[in-house]
Order: C-alpha cells, then structure tokens, then sequence
C-alpha cells in the first residue's frame, strides 16, 4: 500500500509559478515511477509529466514542456512539479500516481493516487 499526499496548490497569476510536491508513504517509493496528472471541469484527465524509478527517464506532455520540470527526492520519498509560466489553461486539480517499476517504461499502469491539489491560474 503507497498512500500519497500532495501540497503546494494554489492561486497564481499567469506567468506566475508553483511548485506541487507529493509525499509518499511507504518503503516502495524508489521503486516506483511517479507521475503528475490533472484534470479540468469538463475534461478528461491527462497526464502532465512522469519520472522513473531512478530518476533517469522523465516524460512531459506536449503543453508542458519547456515551463514544467519533475524531479523526485528517493531519500525523502517525494516527488515535485516545478510549474513555470503558468497559464489560464493549466488551471485543475492535480494528482500524482504512483506505478510499479515493473510495469515498464512509460508506464500506463498507476495504481496508487493521491487526493489532489487544485492549482488555479488567473488571467
């Protein structure tokens, strides 16, 4: 069992940044690839960014990349969003997730999720 507790949401202006960490419970943490997802009223939900186990592979979402960055801490069982030059339409609530290492790379298999942080970009 990972339970996983993100924080860091809230309300920015456009351009602004946030920085979103996840905290992971639990001795699996390292060996897991982690992951961003968020979902907007109305819309689906989508995955932002991923990162291995090791750290070694990242992946972002085409509206993502160049302004957010995940790293991960394995000593301190978090995971982390950097989120720059935020846009109105980055606006929902994000959840990370957590998928077995043995699921593969990229995984599609997440198991675990945390409750959410609504992130909320003014215009």
């Amino acid at each position: 069992q990972v339970l996983l507790v993100e924080s860091g949401g809230g309300l920015v202006q456009a351009g602004g940044s946030l920085r979103l960490s996840c905290a992971a419970s639990g001795s699996t943490f390292s060996d897991s690839h982690m992951g961003w997802f968020r979902q907007a009223p109305g819309k689906e939900r989508e995955i932002v960014a991923a990162i291995s186990w090791s750290g070694g592979n990242t992946y972002y979402v085409d509206s993502v990349k160049g302004r957010f960055t995940i790293s991960r801490d394995n000593a301190k069982n978090t995971v982390y969003l950097q989120m720059n030059s935020l846009k109105p339409e980055d606006t929902a609530v994000y959840y990370c997730a957590a998928a077995w290492r043995t699921t593969g790379w990229p995984s599609t298999k997440y198991s675990y999720w945390g409750q959410g942080t609504q992130v909320t970009v003014s215009s």
